[in-house]
């Protein structure tokens, strides 16, 4: 098989669940060292540095690696997407260092850092996007298979070496070699010289209102997922931050077989859309959302019978106490699977702009949901909030792609 032919849909969703799944096991695991060599306190300010720099990168990333692998249109070249990532990469680290000024020297460190760590990340998503769009989603996974693994042993080579910031330290500088060793290799070898050349400010600008629509969109679901946590250490501290931040990473397992799937259909949703397909692309959505549904179910009910010894054995006593929140947490989920499938729908739809008055109303919902539940009623309270936020964006995110294929349909 050359480079750049393409791998079939069974094969791709395949390959990035195998990818999707040691990355997030190695990503949780980076918690449970935090949880046994330190306090809740440690891993509350490392959950801190993540959900402060997080939203930050998300919006000036501008999805442009969903925007180029659904570009069936081939509207714009590598060039174009990688430039303008690189652009957005320094302004949101300027944007970051602004923001931090405030924060106590250990914790401003510690934010910078993982904030370098993230440019580096957000440099290698581009070039993700460059082999998603040719369906090579092997070279995805292959990279993730590294990165899981090297950020776990960096995490504990560092905390052990220096604490938390040279934990954050090291884990920047294995992604900065992750990034020149392999992903930037790989991208330049689906690549042509057509695929290096840029179009010009004109077509920089063009690509630039295209994706701008989506980096909101998604700097809001950044600060979605966020806001409870941003609540809760307000309210309640860091300590209990840490524990939210601990069990609320495990809806992340489940939902590694979204993402996977959601990643390797995009291409193929997309090419649905622009042919007039809609038959094919809603027996693929409808097959994603009974996966979904599939998968929500197991979480709670896993949750329910198995959380408490789970989460002493992943987390030790301070954790397995608090299984009525994990069990609310699986039950967001749930919702929030759901919701993902539609937003890929829509992603490959290219319904950008419509994306974000909906996620602004579920962030103003779930800012007033936090300030009234989780002062009320504690580590639950932010759960119901995350549920009630991802019912309303399920529910949305379905009348937009109604609207869509309606309005597509009408003569």
């Amino acid at each position: 098989m050359s480079a750049a032919a393409g791998l079939s849909l069974g094969r791709n969703i395949s390959w990035t669940l195998v990818g999707n799944v040691v990355y997030a096991a190695s990503q949780w695991g980076m918690l449970v060292v935090l949880a046994r060599l330190a306090t809740p306190q440690v891993v509350g300010q490392y959950s801190l540095a993540l959900a402060v720099s997080a939203p930050v990168f998300m919006a000036l990333n501008l999805q442009l690696r969903g925007v180029q692998a659904t570009d069936a249109a081939q509207d714009f070249r590598f060039g174009d997407y990688l430039t303008l990532r690189l652009i957005t990469t320094v302004l949101a680290l300027i944007v970051l260092v602004a923001m931090i000024q405030n924060y106590a020297p250990e914790t401003h460190l510690v934010i910078g850092l993982i904030g370098l760590a993230k440019a580096f990340e957000s440099i290698s998503d581009v070039l993700y996007g460059r082999m998603q769009a040719r369906e090579r989603m092997d070279r995805i996974a292959r990279s993730t298979l590294i990165k899981g693994p090297l950020s776990l042993l960096s995490l504990l080579l560092g905390f052990i070496w220096a604490g938390l910031s040279g934990a954050a330290g090291l884990l920047a500088t294995s992604w900065l070699l992750l990034l020149l060793t392999y992903d930037l290799p790989n991208a330049r070898r689906l690549s042509t010289s057509e695929d290096s050349r840029r179009g010009g400010l004109p077509v920089m600008g063009r690509l630039l209102r295209t994706a701008l629509p989506l980096g909101v969109v998604m700097g809001l679901v950044s600060l979605s997922a966020n806001l409870p946590r941003y609540q809760i250490e307000a309210t309640l501290g860091t300590s209990a931050l840490g524990i939210y931040s601990a069990l609320a990473y495990l809806m992340v397992a489940l939902g590694i077989v979204v993402g996977a799937v959601g990643q390797a259909a995009s291409p193929r949703l997309a090419r649905y859309v622009a042919s007039g397909n809609q038959k094919s692309f809603w027996v693929l959505m409808g097959r994603m959302l009974l996966a979904g549904l599939g998968l929500g179910v197991a979480g709670v009910l896993g949750a329910a019978g198995l959380g408490r010894p789970v989460l002493f054995l992943m987390y030790g006593p301070n954790y397995a106490q608090d299984l009525p929140l994990f069990v609310w947490l699986m039950g967001a989920a749930a919702f929030s699977y759901l919701a993902s499938f539609m937003g890929f729908g829509m992603t490959a739809a290219r319904q950008f702009k419509q994306q974000v008055p909906l996620f602004a109303l579920m962030v103003v919902l779930l800012w007033l949901l936090c300030r009234w539940l989780i002062p009320a009623y504690g580590l639950v309270g932010a759960a119901w909030a995350t549920m009630g936020a991802n019912v309303f964006q399920l529910l949305g995110s379905v009348l937009i792609l109604f609207l869509a294929f309606r309005s597509r349909s009408t003569p």
